[in-house]
């Protein structure tokens, strides 16, 4: 198809929409029922007609005008939820699809923290001297012996000891998700450490006979922080990758979608950090022996994720998307 005959034939109904887009202002109700499905069939027409500009023109001045037409429809379309219920909707459905609709970014996410601490426990066991050296001082008890496997700690420093692992959770979280504006390779070095370090806390811990009062004073609320790391891990890279390869997208509008979406993904993550930390404060120090705070661990990982892909595959409305 020629230029022209692509700009006679499709031009007027741009022109439509960018009416209809000028009426709405910010709130698409005020076109009416027929308003707004004319609206989203508009709105779809013209993001087909974006596809075929950006691949047959994509430096002609249609081209530009057509993202900024679909970006500005695509907010009326699907940005419009009432205030009151968006919240609802973002943590019951949204947040969840965010998770699971990059599968791939999310995998190597988890490798790049897994890999790490399985690498850092094995190294820890054979080689304690050298990485009781990588491990933060108040940490560094849970390699010596400590009679009974209690590591050797009174029970306020024991308390201190699950404390830290805590917050240092809660900032590697942090860290991952912000490290993606340097194209996600802060992300991956923060995550890397972070997995080494952890495994090698486990590896002394296990080598000094204290794993199972570890498993202890961590588990309740470890899976769930990992889990949340792993999640802001994967924000961050596809912060990163939006940068490094756009796609059909201007760099900038790439870094904005994919910047909004890793926000959003760490604020939906937010309470559950907060929920591991209610565990860590209330339920760790009931002394739950190994087996019970592994479970209690394993039951909030198994209903993060079970949730996840559950409300993950849940279709969006229609006619609204948080």
């Amino acid at each position: 198809m020629r230029l022209e005959r692509f700009l006679s034939e499709r031009g007027p109904l741009w022109d439509e929409l960018e009416q209809l887009i000028e009426r709405a202002g910010r709130r698409p109700e005020r076109l009416g029922p027929q308003g707004v499905r004319r609206l989203a069939a508009l709105y779809r027409a013209a993001a087909a007609d974006l596809g075929v500009a950006r691949r047959g023109w994509p430096h002609e001045p249609v081209t530009a005008r057509l993202e900024g037409l679909v970006g500005r429809a695509r907010h009326l379309v699907y940005d419009s939820p009432t205030r009151r219920d968006s919240a609802a909707r973002f943590f019951a459905t949204a947040y969840w699809r965010l998770i699971v609709e990059r599968p791939l970014v999310l995998l190597v996410a988890a490798l790049l923290l897994l890999v790490p601490a399985g690498l850092g426990a094995t190294w820890a066991r054979d080689d304690p001297g050298a990485a009781s050296g990588l491990v933060p001082g108040e940490l560094r008890q849970a390699g010596e012996p400590g009679g009974g496997g209690d590591l050797g700690l009174s029970a306020g420093e024991q308390a201190v000891f699950a404390a830290t692992i805590f917050t240092n959770n809660v900032q590697v979280s942090f860290l991952a998700f912000a490290g993606g504006i340097t194209l996600g390779l802060a992300t991956a070095a923060v995550v890397i450490y972070n997995g080494l370090l952890l495994g090698a806390v486990a590896g002394l811990a296990s080598g000094a006979g204290n794993g199972a009062r570890l498993v202890e004073l961590v588990a309740a609320h470890g899976v769930l922080e990992l889990s949340c790391i792993i999640v802001s891990a994967a924000a961050g890279l596809r912060m990163g990758w939006g940068i490094v390869a756009p796609g059909y997208r201007r760099r900038s509008q790439a870094l904005a979608q994919e910047a909004s979406a890793a926000a959003r993904l760490a604020l939906g993550t937010a309470p559950w950090l907060v929920l591991a930390g209610l565990v860590e404060g209330f339920v760790t120090p009931r002394g739950l022996g190994p087996l019970g705070a592994l479970s209690v661990g394993l039951f909030l990982g198994g209903f993060y994720w079970g949730l996840a892909l559950w409300r993950g595959k849940v279709a969006p409305s229609p006619s609204r998307d948080s």
